[in-house]
């Protein structure tokens, strides 16, 4: 578990953007509404919301300093 900074990796950023599953996934209309996580994957779901919390993003923090 990473608390604190998050560093971003430009890599893994557009392999998620353009990775095949999420195009599959997107175009047949599987898209679960917003805060449906919790029926679809229970355990990531959890882990995902103690991650956010404990840490934070560079772009964001630069975002509100800018704002």
């Amino acid at each position: 578990m990473k608390f604190g900074l998050r560093i971003p990796s430009i890599k893994k950023r557009i392999a998620a953007r353009t990775s095949v599953k999420r195009q599959i996934v997107h175009r047949a209309g599987l898209k679960m509404p917003r805060g449906y996580g919790w029926l679809r994957n229970p355990k990531k779901a959890a882990y995902n919301k103690v991650y956010n919390k404990a840490s934070f993003d560079v772009f964001k923090l630069i975002k509100k300093m800018f704002k």
